[in-house]
């Protein structure tokens, strides 16, 4: 395994894919074209980009996977509301690039404005932090907390992202400002737009049947069984519920990069088998 980007090294072992995973797109460390490039060096049969509200990266990478080979399934990663709780809603398999880019670009502009409040709030604080700042540490991905967090260590302002939202960023904190919230019928509904199929990014230990069942009726098409964060009893129990409930299964790293170095990049183990459903699933809602 290369430690320093965090990717897997299977040898000889049977083909896997990795159905999440970020770039510089959004709050990944390595460009779309270096993340195709490592999914190819970890002998992943194919290898998702699930930037978190965008799809800016997909292009980039897209040119990269067909000339090294490697299948690459276009994704994003969504972050919905159902109910009170925030939930990670990966869309799968977009047909629709440019068209799920458009309708996000919406909410792109309001995770800035966002930022910029909480960049206000800071500065009240007696911060000295800027909104260029927090541009630069996200360069040109879609901005969001982690990347004020950047902003704050690079200033000298944080010892590291932890700090960061212990003390300014996190809920309840005196720079924290909501997000606005997509619904989750919403962002179901755009996935299945723009061509994909929508799948709750890992439920960990909220994922039971209350919590999973109305999303079914919603048009739900799968949920993340393999993550990092997952216990063994997650994995079972999540398993067991996509199998009641007639949805496809999904797993991926969550792979950020060398910053997130227990999120080792093809490390989850994802069969094959998984990604020939979600084919199957996707074949069957575009002819419906």
């Amino acid at each position: 395994m290369s430690a320093d980007a965090g990717v897997a090294d299977h040898g000889a072992a049977p083909p896997t894919v990795d159905l999440h995973a970020h770039s510089t797109a959004s709050d990944g460390a390595h460009p779309p074209a270096v993340g195709v490039e490592l999914a190819v060096k970890a002998g992943l049969a194919a290898y998702a980009l699930t930037d978190h509200d965008t799809l800016a990266g997909i292009p980039e990478a897209q040119a990269a996977a067909d000339a090294a080979g490697l299948r690459l399934v276009p994704g994003v990663e969504l972050s919905v509301h159902q109910d009170a709780n925030e939930v990670h809603l990966l869309g799968l398999h977009i047909r629709d690039v440019p068209a799920l880019q458009a309708r996000l670009e919406v909410y792109r502009d309001r995770r800035v404005a966002r930022a910029e409040e909480i960049v206000t709030k800071l500065r009240a604080l007696g911060v000295d932090l800027t909104m260029a700042q927090v541009l630069d540490a996200a360069a040109g991905g879609a901005v969001g907390r982690p990347h004020v967090a950047r902003a704050l260590i690079a200033a000298g302002h944080a010892k590291d992202s932890r700090d960061a939202f212990d003390r300014f960023l996190g809920a309840g904190k005196p720079a924290y400002v909501e997000k606005e919230r997509l619904d989750i019928a919403e962002g179901i509904a755009i996935i299945h737009d723009a061509g994909g199929i929508a799948v709750i990014a890992h439920p960990g230990s909220e994922g039971r049947r209350e919590r999973i069942e109305p999303l079914v009726a919603l048009g739900l098409d799968g949920l993340e069984v393999k993550h990092p964060s997952h216990s063994g009893e997650d994995t079972k129990r999540i398993l067991a519920l996509a199998e009641f409930f007639d949805l496809v299964p999904s797993g991926g790293s969550d792979w950020h990069g060398a910053q997130h170095g227990t999120r080792v990049l093809g490390g989850m183990q994802v069969p094959t088998a998984w990604l020939e459903a979600q084919d199957r699933r996707v074949a069957a809602r575009r002819a419906g």
